[in-house]
């Protein structure tokens, strides 16, 4: 019975396959017909040319001038310099005006003490009067001149390699107590 049914069933499978497709095949065949397949040609490939290294007369990339450029007042390097501040004439003076920035001290006036000119500075509630050659602000500024209208002087501020280097600045009269520097 099995190879009854087996027979049976190979006799349908030939049957479905027939020609009725035909047609198509054929359509296929005439338009596949001057196909041909096209694979475009590689690029040449050129050969690798090593290029040297030459470390000589390169920046350094791990150095901090590689950051910042070198500093025009460095003359040794390292934390020295030119400008280097005096730390023990600092603590000499013991100046009150150096324990504050200078952004919290106010230039309030300015006087002539025989001939003198001098400026008045209001800090943390005080008064106190500077003339040139003083000390003021966190940065070792020196007081160079004393105008009508404001008090420049000259400080010495340290970069990230360690020098040392001149840095203006000025205190300008303030006519309010809300007023701008």
């Amino acid at each position: 019975m099995k190879r009854v049914m087996l027979v049976v069933l190979s006799a349908l499978l030939c049957a479905c396959g027939g020609g009725e497709h035909e047609d198509l095949r054929q359509w296929m065949d005439e338009n596949t017909r001057n196909l041909r397949g096209k694979v475009t040609q590689l690029p040449e490939v050129k050969p690798y040319e090593p290029v040297p290294y030459e470390v000589e007369g390169q920046i350094d990339p791990f150095r901090s001038s590689k950051i910042e450029p070198d500093s025009k007042y460095k003359q040794g390097g390292g934390k020295s310099g030119q400008f280097q501040p005096d730390f023990e004439a600092r603590e000499m003076r013991n100046s009150e005006l150096e324990k504050y920035p200078l952004e919290s001290l106010m230039m309030i006036g300015r006087i002539n003490i025989n001939k003198i000119p001098m400026a008045v500075i209001k800090y943390d509630g005080n008064v106190k009067q500077v003339r040139v050659g003083d000390y003021l602000g966190l940065d070792f500024g020196m007081v160079t001149e004393i105008g009508e209208n404001e008090l420049k002087l000259r400080e010495l501020i340290q970069d990230s390699a360690g020098d040392w280097s001149e840095r203006q600045s000025s205190l300008h009269l303030q006519t309010t107590e809300g007023g701008s520097k």
